[in-house]
């Protein structure tokens, strides 16, 4: 029988530390992954010598476990001695010429989650999906594309602003098991990006590029959130990445869903496959009496997924909870109960067409 993640913390919560306390105590653990029996994480946050000193006690514990099958174990290097504080990455300029669509480095799948129009909820979606699919054993990152108008920082509760050891490499941050980053964390919160179509496409282009997404172990997928409509991030990337598909997010709102079809004719022409849709805030159950209503409609959405023979992923309730979660930096999906559930079975559904 394989293992759980909690296994593998109570494993780690009973070696201690040569500063004290334990890895899990001091929240040292990262990217953590079990899969038939596989464990794989990352130690950081702590003096490089002082982990790789506990790496023997550390590798002995979690083998133990059973049904440990096998143990990936990184610690990262910290910068070089005499090299001072990591220089502050910049982010922005013109794009540079690429013979073509790349693949995005220590990245196996690179999966982009869009809208035809903002509010309907896709980077909630995003953030969550990436979550599940984290829980689903997946090594997940997450890019938030929405150069303008960027929210995971906020929804996956991190500020801290990602290092550089030569003010060109970005190292990504991690939360909730997702490898993250968005040029919000870059920024004051309240601070404006005011640039024309060029910048924008430079700076996914660094994002993409200069960000080390295999920081904590190469990934399975790279989400990225999209900023909504059909402009010039969406054309960078097609263009630009190797992109092995694309989501929409729509709720069953008629206007919704007609630009969410502009969103699917885009990917079209641009010869990005469409992995499957989702509906948002689909229904909503008031807490107080139990009564379902259908604010935006409902069922448009799968529809039309069977009207263009395209998967159909899930549906998702328009809930309080899940603004919430989002709003307090834990979505909801690291979470259990039936919201968490429905995101969760998004993920599994995902995984179930095979591209990962």
């Amino acid at each position: 029988m394989s293992p759980s993640k909690e296994d593998i913390l109570n494993a780690l919560r009973n070696v201690p530390l040569p500063g004290g306390s334990d890895p899990v105590s001091r929240d040292l653990v990262r990217a953590l992954a079990v899969e038939s029996g596989a464990v794989r994480f990352v130690l950081e946050g702590a003096p490089q010598s002082e982990l790789e000193s506990a790496r023997a006690t550390i590798e002995a514990a979690v083998t133990a476990v059973a049904g440990v099958t096998s143990l990936s174990l990184v610690i990262p290097a910290g910068p070089p001695k005499g090299m001072g504080a990591p220089k502050a990455p910049q982010i922005g300029g013109h794009p540079k010429p690429q013979a073509g669509p790349m693949a995005v480095a220590g990245v196996k799948k690179v999966i982009a989650v869009g809208s035809g129009k903002g509010g309907v909820g896709k980077s909630t979606v995003a953030s969550n999906l990436a979550v599940s699919l984290a829980r689903e054993g997946k090594s997940v990152g997450l890019l938030d594309a929405d150069i303008y108008g960027p929210s995971q920082p906020r929804m996956m509760g991190v500020t801290k602003r990602p290092a550089s050891p030569d003010g060109t490499i970005i190292h990504p941050l991690q939360a909730h098991g997702v490898t993250v980053m968005s040029i919000g964390l870059m920024l004051k919160e309240d601070e404006a990006v005011i640039w024309r179509g060029p910048m924008l496409m430079g700076a996914l282009q660094q994002m993409l590029g200069q960000v080390k997404w295999d920081l904590y172990g190469e990934l399975d997928v790279l989400i990225i959130d999209l900023p909504p409509g059909t402009g010039d991030i969406q054309l960078s990337l097609c263009q630009k990445t190797k992109l092995d598909g694309a989501i929409i997010v729509s709720t069953p709102q008629d206007v919704a869903l007609l630009d969410a079809k502009k969103a699917l004719d885009m990917f079209r022409r641009l010869n990005a496959r469409v992995l499957g849709l989702i509906e948002n805030m689909s229904t909503y159950v008031c807490p107080q009496c139990g009564h379902e209503a259908h604010i935006f409609g409902h069922g448009g959405v799968e529809a039309e997924a069977q009207h263009l023979s395209l998967p159909f992923l899930g549906a998702l309730p328009l809930e309080l909870e899940v603004r919430i979660a989002g709003d307090g930096g834990t979505p909801i999906a690291a979470g259990d109960g039936a919201i968490a559930d429905s995101y969760r079975q998004i993920a599994r559904n995902l995984i179930a067409t095979g591209i990962l």
